[in-house]
């Protein structure tokens, strides 16, 4: 068996991503999510697969935090604002309520099969609770991993609120779990004798208020902060600027953690506002995070694959496999269902797509690590269950988004690829690509000139038959260029 040493690591560790990499090419072809392949080569690769040995949850636990950093603050410097104005209520409506919903169901099923003598499981009335919070907020890394990954399109304002949701609803999964946490430690010996009801609910509730409150104030004033000194700040070398921002994400985290808010939201929220303004390098930068994402991505899952022990997880596999197609079937959707309720407006196929995509993944294998280092009594029983259920969730949700949507027809045509691999500053003008086609030719004329594009608006190169083409306004076009034109913010890009 082989221990990660100082010595060791990086050889060990530069084999593992490399295969991994090579599996999940090979397991690609059968529709089957990326993340979820990484976390399988972990376990290939672990204790009971090659023998390679990781048993330190703390550790663990750290990567997965450096880890969601990362993730969700590169989740929201891609989301555009316009895009999620119109799905606010019901996005965190299911981020709040809808966790709180699936908590509260999935902890009454699961006491309720720990009765059940057939059934070798048997938890606590409180730990019953804390593992279905550990499990009750979908998972980030995942859902924007396989909504943009695979370039899935959904009709209307359904990829915002779903990244919407999954972005910001780990706040209030963590509140419970630590909430839960403190509560099963107290009645440990079962008794609540001796605990005051009412003022564990105020206490609760203050926690969730500072959470939120902390986390969206210093998250809004840092995001504003930093676009402030990207536009003041001018540095020789481009590189520089994605690497203050990642500075920026770890002290936003840590000094909203210190005061008592929730650092997720926090880094969620600042990356919204720092994508939503302008920015120097904006290409560079998106480049910069969509590659350290990848990286601590396959870092994080492949280390939860290492520190699983599946011969100890198969052992709760009858009760977790029964947690997890009742959260699948019943308790997710209900959930949804509840929580949309005051939103007439969104269809029922609508609200069938959204209780699928509850897909689970890294972050509730990383809350349940929490029961795990703070010793609560039937900690290991719960990180089994949450990691089965997580595989579970990949291949039966995470497999047949896709299909799911065409079936339900919400399902639109793939965006079209970019033409043009350029980023013009920002600055410059808002940049944007048209296609030239037969009707526009015949309508408007062969020359760049006789388009008649408004006043302001540039063509800038034309795309043809892969070549790239400096234009002037006497250049003949043919159906099938591609223009990348540039206008002023005042200036509506576009060819009526």
């Amino acid at each position: 068996m082989t221990f990660f040493t100082s010595e060791n690591l990086i050889f060990v560790g530069s084999i593992l991503v490399f295969c991994s990499i090579l599996i999940t090419k090979a397991g690609g072809r059968f529709g089957m999510p990326t993340l979820l392949l990484f976390l399988v080569a972990g376990m290939l690769f672990g204790s009971d697969g090659l023998g390679i040995h990781f048993s330190n949850v703390g550790q663990a636990q750290f990567v997965g935090m450096v880890a969601l950093c990362v993730i969700l603050f590169t989740g929201g410097l891609e989301t555009k604002i316009d895009d999620i104005k119109p799905v606010l209520g019901p996005g965190l409506t299911l981020s709040t309520i809808g966790v709180l919903l699936t908590t509260l169901f999935t902890g009454v099923f699961i006491y309720i099969m720990s009765l059940w003598t057939a059934i070798p499981f048997e938890l606590p009335l409180v730990t019953c609770f804390l593992l279905a919070a550990t499990m009750s907020s979908t998972d980030s890394a995942t859902v924007f991993n396989i909504l943009r990954g695979k370039s899935v399109n959904l009709k209307g304002s359904l990829q915002p609120m779903l990244e919407l949701e999954s972005g910001s609803n780990d706040p209030m999964a963590y509140i419970l779990t630590v909430v839960l946490i403190q509560l099963a430690l107290t009645v440990g010996d079962g008794s609540f004798s001796g605990i005051d009801a009412s003022a564990l609910v105020v206490d609760s509730l203050k926690v969730l208020v500072q959470q939120l409150a902390a986390g969206a104030m210093i998250g809004g004033g840092a995001g504003y902060a930093t676009v402030w000194v990207m536009k003041k700040v001018n540095l020789n070398n481009v590189p520089l600027y994605s690497i203050m921002l990642m500075s920026m994400i770890f002290f936003v985290f840590s000094i909203t953690d210190m005061l008592g808010g929730n650092g997720y939201l926090a880094v969620y929220l600042a990356g919204i506002i720092v994508g939503n303004n302008k920015m120097r390098e904006r290409r560079q930068v998106i480049a910069f995070f969509d590659g350290m994402t990848w990286i601590v991505q396959i870092g994080m899952f492949l280390l939860l694959g290492l520190l699983v022990d599946p011969s100890e997880m198969w052992k709760s596999a009858l009760a977790a496999l029964l947690i997890g197609l009742f959260m699948m079937i019943v308790a997710r959707p209900l959930s949804v269902i509840l929580s949309l309720l005051p939103f007439g407006d969104i269809p029922v196929r609508a609200k069938v797509l959204v209780s699928w995509i509850g897909l689970r993944g890294a972050v509730p294998i990383i809350f349940a690590i929490y029961p795990v280092v703070e010793h609560v009594p039937g900690s290991d029983e719960i990180f089994n269950v949450v990691f089965f259920i997580t595989l579970l969730s990949l291949v039966l949700q995470g497999s047949t988004i896709v299909k799911s949507a065409e079936f339900l027809g919400l399902m639109l045509p793939a965006v079209p690829k970019k033409q043009f691999d350029v980023e013009l500053p920002e600055e410059a003008g808002e940049q944007s690509e048209i296609e030239v086609t037969g009707e526009m030719l015949k309508e408007r004329g062969t020359t760049i000139a006789a388009l008649s594009l408004p006043r302001g608006v540039l063509v800038v190169f034309v795309k043809r038959n892969g070549m790239y083409l400096v234009p002037n306004g006497t250049m003949e076009l043919v159906e099938g260029d591609y223009l990348l034109t540039i206008a002023s913010s005042e200036v509506e890009n576009s060819i009526e």
